[in-house]
């Protein structure tokens, strides 16, 4: 009988053996060994693992193939928001984008890493000690579906990474797609045993991520490609990190993690247009599909500095292809109820394939689309759909009958009213949209409405989703997003699907949301044209509700990011008498949100000294803290400072908790200030 230590020792033989040529074939495309000699390794490895159990690892390589399949995917709390990316179209558009950052770090010429855009699914990849352990598809760029069992029968993602610099924790950010060739060899094998074809790639790589059931997924032909990392934690502090994009690639390919070949780091605008265009010259020679150009300013400390807007980062932009057109039939205009009223044509399209997509309908965006496209019912015309983006009719196909059909006029084929609850219809002066009049006693609105009050960038209620919603508003429970606040265990339980457990857990969900920040708050409400950055920039402004709401335009214009037309629906909203009740009624039923003197107070002359210092300041936050990390964030941002992740020059303090680490060496070593909770709570004593 050989000796278990002996035995032990091959079997972890054999897993390193077995990753490396994995790597080679899969990663690399270099292979050292024939099909046969691989399989002969995996075959000896199978058998000691079968007769030996306690030796079989997480991470063996003979655990691709997936387990039994999940009931449902857990949700991930992603460490760091994956972001979207700003587009460009045009040499001119991603001009202006070089030209915005150029401006804004001081520079004559900007670095940037350029890589392809693949069309596939974006994943974050988490190891720790080097082990994969956790993988989550991007969902809403802060909460994902875990995935972790479908992404470790993909043989290009390793499980464990090699090298003698392997962090602590890497959370690497990558796009899972399948190849032209294994597409093809997918549906060949899909025909012959009668089985569904895919329409594309990335359908068939996104359907082939998101199975319940592992073993399907470890069938697909799924490979991945590496763009950037997330969070970070290495055993001698995160300055051991390359500092830019195109080095910290080089690095993820050292750790044994696939990266696009097509990777290059080039300088200035020109440089990267004539990049997009020689790639798009080779598009069709690649081996998979790609929709654009991606280009990151190179320097970390550089993008750092130019932060983001919203969801998408200043600096990095994808710079697009033309997108895929098709000719169609234009058979009906219908007409669909947004969340602030606004009514939306939508063209009822003779079905036709897009970028390997069925399409049937297509947004005419508004009346003055319409009439500058001047596309009729009956009417030939072209259909554009880029990516996931909403297809859209482009122009029209002229042939000898288009004049004698009748042009359309929104307003008139409603009647003037909204189509679902009747109320007035309107286009106010200089605005392109018409809009329902009813405000939440129009259902869609409604619905919309309390879809968006109650979403997880809002006031995160989690569990009230569109499903529950509907019930909600069709059985004329809620009226208002203050009647949420009204719902107790009998009513939610007499909705379809709603048991005991679920109701009690969205009734928690509920409670724990009277807890949130005025910028939440403002975005919940659901002001036409104010998203996530223009709230934050209201509450970072006025600091307290009540000076948003008596606010004239003239004083609203003020706040960077509103201008005349955001002004005038901010005013409106709250001229609305009935908004201000429903904001009376989130009071009364218990809706708190953190205020502080804002930016307007800061620079009036009554404004306090400890208020006045930290406006304009850049803070980092470092350590283990008693406070919820985003609290203190939320509580430097209503004080006026901007929070960063690193420690630089241009850091004005360090607030620091226990074990604060690398970040706290280099706060002394550049001088800057380093401070304790103590230090925010006096400046901030609510």
């Amino acid at each position: 009988m050989p000796d278990s230590r002996t035995v032990a020792e091959r079997v972890a033989q054999l897993c390193e053996q077995i990753e490396l040529h994995n790597r080679r074939y899969h990663v690399l495309d270099d292979p050292l060994i024939t099909d046969a000699q691989f399989d002969g390794l995996m075959r000896e490895l199978e058998a000691l693992e079968a007769q030996y159990p306690d030796l079989l690892r997480a991470d063996s390589p003979t655990q691709r193939v997936g387990g039994a399949p999940l009931s449902a995917f857990a949700s991930v709390q992603h460490t760091l928001p994956m972001l979207s990316l700003g587009n460009a179209f045009s040499d001119a558009e991603f001009e202006e984008f070089d030209r915005r950052a150029r401006e804004r770090l001081e520079v004559d010429e900007v670095s940037y890493t350029a890589e392809t855009k693949l069309d596939g699914l974006a994943v974050s990849i988490r190891y720790e000690r080097g082990v994969l352990t956790r993988a989550a598809t991007r969902g809403d760029g802060s909460r994902g579906e875990d995935v972790t069992a479908n992404v470790r029968t993909i043989k290009a993602v390793p499980l464990r990474l090699v090298g003698d610099a392997v962090p602590a924790v890497l959370e690497v950010r990558g796009e899972i797609y399948m190849s032209l060739h294994g597409f093809e060899s997918l549906n060949r094998k899909q025909r012959e045993s009668a089985g569904k074809t895919f329409a594309n790639p990335r359908n068939a790589a996104a359907g082939g991520l998101r199975q319940l059931d592992p073993r399907i997924s470890a069938a697909r032909p799924l490979t991945m490609y590496c763009y950037g990392i997330g969070e970070v934690v290495t055993e001698n502090g995160n300055d051991s990190i390359p500092s830019t994009q195109f080095e910290r690639l080089q690095w993820l390919a050292e750790l044994g993690l696939r990266v696009s070949p097509e990777v290059r780091r080039v300088r200035g605008a020109a440089a990267c247009i004539e990049y997009h265009r020689a790639i798009g010259l080779r598009r069709e020679q690649l081996g998979y599909e790609i929709d654009g150009c991606v280009f990151k300013v190179d320097r970390v400390d550089e993008q750092e500095l130019l932060g983001q807007v919203s969801r998408a980062p200043r600096w990095a932009v994808a710079y697009k292809y033309p997108a895929q057109e098709q000719q169609t039939l234009l058979l009906a205009v219908d007409v669909q109820v947004g969340r602030t009223g606004t009514l939306t044509p939508v063209a009822r399209l003779k079905p036709v394939q897009v970028g390997g997509v069925m399409v049937t309908n297509a947004t005419l965006h508004n009346q003055d689309e319409i009439d500058r496209k001047d596309v009729r019912v009956g009417d030939t015309v072209i259909v554009r759909r880029a990516g996931d983006v909403i297809p859209e009719v482009v122009r029209l196909v002229t042939d000898d009958q288009h004049h004698t059909r009748p042009r359309y006029d929104l307003l008139d084929f409603v009647n003037g009213r909204c189509p679902v609850c009747g109320s007035r219809a309107e286009r106010a002066d200089g605005e392109s949209a018409i809009r329902c009049t009813g405000g939440l006693i129009c259902a869609a609105q409604r619905r919309q409405a309390l879809w968006h009050f109650a979403s997880r960038r809002a006031m995160d209620i989690d569990g009230l989703g569109e499903k529950v919603i509907a019930q909600l508003v069709e059985l004329d429970r809620v009226k208002s997003p203050a009647d949420l606040y009204s719902l107790n265990a009998e009513s939610l339980q007499e909705l379809e699907r709603m048991g005991e457990k679920s109701a009690a857990n969205l009734l928690v969900a509920i409670d724990a949301s009277r807890q949130t920040t005025l910028a939440r708050l403002i975005y919940a409400l659901g002001i036409p044209e104010v998203g996530e950055a223009t709230a934050q920039a209201l509450a970072g402004w006025f600091g307290y509700l009540q000076l948003i709401m008596d606010a004239d335009q003239a004083t609203l214009v003020q706040v960077a990011d509103v201008g005349p037309v955001v002004a005038a629906h901010i005013h409106g909203f709250f001229a609305e008498s009935r908004n201000r009740e429903i904001i009376d009624s989130l009071k009364a039923h218990g809706v708190r949100w953190q205020e502080a003197p804002g930016q307007q107070l800061v620079d009036a002359q009554e404004a306090s000294e400890s208020t006045r210092a930290l406006h304009g300041k850049s803070v980092v936050i470092t350590g283990t803290l008693s406070t919820p990390r985003e609290q203190i964030k939320a509580s430097l941002q209503a004080l006026g400072a901007k929070v960063t992740n690193s420690v630089s020059k241009k850091t004005d303090f360090l607030l620091a908790g226990a074990d604060a680490g690398s970040k706290l060496s280099k706060a002394h070593e550049l001088g800057v200030a380093v401070v304790d909770e103590q230090w925010l709570q006096q400046l901030n004593p609510d």
